[in-house]
């Protein structure tokens, strides 16, 4: 327990009985007074948050609120769902209080009761018609659920199987005979291929300066190497930062250029495929692409183009993303658990097993001739990385995912930018499904590949995912509260989702106290995840809608020193008058919200059905999404 005066040699000491009889009296006498010192300091702190939480919500509702605009039409769904089930409940605790609720009334085949008047007759009139046509299609409704959400958890239980799997016999590509051996990088011979490296970016000011000096001291031969700055920047300030930069780093040697287009026409699709039609390309043979926010290793180049040696039918090198913001706040923590699962497990699997996995955009090398015989890059969807991917994968080539590869990057640390983020990654992918579809069916690859294709990369993991997480946790359940004809397993809403959590923590073990926050924040995510989905499945008009992620500007450990020096110097110049005015917007999310509401009425409606577990589930859901909704996750816009 602590006790500094605890220890195994005085109770196990011989023939000092009275001794340690009185000394364990004081111990035991020490130890509880200890354990009573730790519950009150435990009850105070939850009181002291239960007491300021109210302030807090204050404090956030009378920050200036950004306008959002008209509701969608599943935000209309939502509220509407809303009133209903407050109606609902009103009429339950009517029907509660006067004892309507006992078991004899529920039942519409027993003899019916005493009529009590005109509320009593529509209690019972509201009872029967639940049970006869209400409970069977959300019983019908909530077996589909199941089904999707079993085939879900049985495919997310065979890759972390694959996953023990490749850690268990060390499975991971190789080199042989690595021809870049030697540290030395200036050598100009010819078994250095040239290769292009692009820096696509638009209005990154908090990030430009170190991607462009991580990738200007890449390891290789200077004559062998191009790197191009690719600006779809709108802001003239940004433009003349980012030219300069690109200035300085030319006048030491490095052979980079600047590029920019006066029409931002396709975003980053657009930005790449004007790129590659310079004439100069043709005497490259591969090409590595980092976006702003990364800064890859000096070794990088040297660690992935020997895998394209003696291979000629590899396409793509993937290397993975490493996080410099993991743990700046809790919603950095939790992207951190699922992309860490994401390249960990999926990642991995999908690139030992199957050859194939999709191009998360970055940090990754292509073979030139690889892009151009599947097509080149095209401007149709937001998931220009996803689409060359697919197009590569059906013309016959294989792809390489390098787990022990990092690269620096970041993740959203603000709410909004991680929810624009996740729009765009969830409604490319059903849009690009769309167009695609027709082409995978009449392509000639292998029937096994066109099935994983279909059925597993876009239908199960794209669409299915979304779908079921939303309709189960978000409107299933709590109508089945409602609805007690109609009944949910609880090793669905609780016991296999935990497990599944667990599964999703084990490739980052540092982070299993955030189990249940994750879990519950995913099933918050559910809502934006759902909605890009339908948007990209039906095409409508914010499929194809590409917002430029937000950056903090976070840099590697030793960048972070010499920039902290830099301001140290700078401050030093600056007069008492000159002072820094950030102001914060904060934003409320309608959907959310009214979500929250939705679960906490529910959590009520169990308590007068007993159901214990529900009750604690829908409680604690509620929260995450009342957190989410008035965006006490994450940090504010600035």
């Amino acid at each position: 327990m602590g006790n500094p005066n605890y220890s195994i040699i005085e109770i196990n000491g011989p023939g000092n009985d009275s001794s340690n009889s009185n000394k364990d009296h004081s111990k035991n006498a020490k130890q509880f007074t200890w354990i009573l010192l730790r519950a009150s300091g435990f009850l105070g702190c939850f009181a002291t948050f239960l007491l300021s939480f109210p302030r807090i919500i204050k404090k956030r509702l009378s920050i200036k609120t950004k306008p959002t605009g008209k509701g969608s039409l599943l935000s209309k769904f939502i509220k509407g769902f809303l009133l209903l089930c407050l109606a609902t409940l009103a009429f339950e605790l009517v029907g509660y209080v006067n004892g309507w609720h006992l078991s004899r009334f529920r039942n519409p085949n027993l003899h019916m009761p005493e009529i009590r008047g005109w509320l009593h007759y529509a209690y019972l009139s509201w009872v029967s018609f639940r049970a006869n046509f209400v409970a069977y299609p959300i019983q019908l409704a909530s077996n589909v659920c199941v089904i999707l959400f079993v085939i879900q958890s049985v495919d997310r239980l065979v890759q972390c199987l694959g996953w023990f799997w490749i850690k268990l016999k060390g499975i991971k590509p190789r080199i042989e005979n690595n021809p870049f051996q030697e540290k030395d990088g200036t050598g100009t011979g010819s078994e250095y291929p040239m290769v292009l490296v692009q820096i696509p970016m638009c209005n990154e000011r908090e990030v430009y300066e170190q991607s462009i000096g991580a990738v200007c001291k890449l390891d290789w031969p200077k004559d062998r190497l191009l790197i191009q700055v690719l600006d779809d920047s709108d802001d003239d300030s940004i433009m003349s930062l980012i030219k300069s930069e690109v200035t300085k780093w030319c006048e030491q040697g490095v052979n980079i250029i600047y590029r920019h287009r006066l029409v931002r026409k396709g975003y980053k699709a657009g930005n790449l495929k004007s790129a590659m039609s310079c004439d100069y390309v043709r005497n490259y043979e591969f090409v590595t692409i980092f976006d702003a926010d990364f800064q890859p290793s000096p070794d990088f180049l040297k660690r992935t183009i020997p895998h394209f040696m003696g291979n000629p039918d590899l396409g793509l090198v993937q290397a993975r993303w490493s996080f410099i913001n993991k743990d700046e706040n809790l919603l950095t923590r939790l992207q951190y658990i699922n992309m860490c699962f994401h390249f960990e497990v999926e990642q991995q699997v999908n690139g030992v097993f199957l050859n194939f996995f999709g191009f998360n955009g970055t940090a990754g090398v292509w073979r030139i001739k690889a892009l151009e015989d599947s097509g080149g890059w095209r401007e149709r969807t937001t998931v220009e990385d996803m689409d060359i991917a697919v197009r590569a994968h059906v013309n016959g080539w294989r792809f390489i995912f390098l787990n022990d590869v990092k690269v620096l990057c970041e993740v959203p640390e603000s709410y909004e930018a991680y929810r624009k983020q996740q729009h765009r990654w969830h409604s490319g992918p059903m849009h690009l499904f769309r167009l695609f579809l027709p082409s995978i069916i009449n392509s000639k690859i292998p029937i096994w590949k066109k099935a994983n294709l279909v059925l597993l990369f876009f239908l199960l993991r794209k669409l299915i995912l979304p779908l079921y997480s939303f309709m189960l946790f978000c409107i299933i359940l709590p109508l089945t509260m409602f609805v007690p004809e109609a009944e949910l397993p609880v090793w669905v809403i609780c016991y296999v989702p935990v497990i599944l959590s667990l599964l999703n923590v084990f490739p980052a073990p540092k982070y299993f106290p955030f189990v249940i926050p994750y879990l519950l924040f995913e099933n918050t995510m559910s809502v934006t995840k759902f909605n890009a989905m339908l948007s990209g499945l039906l095409q409508l008009g914010s499929s194809y809608e590409w917002i430029v992620t937000k950056k903090a500007g976070r840099s590697s450990e030793a960048a972070q020193t010499e920039k902290r020096t830099m301001k140290d110097d700078n401050s030093k110049d600056l007069t008492k008058g000159d002072t820094l005015k950030v102001t914060k917007m904060n934003k409320i999310y309608k959907k959310e919200l009214a979500l929250a509401l939705l679960l906490l009425v529910a959590a009520i409606r169990s308590l007068l059905s007993a159901r214990r577990i529900h009750f604690y589930l829908l409680l604690f859901q509620g929260a995450a999404f009342l957190l989410v909704g008035l965006d006490l996750i994450g940090e504010q816009i600035s």
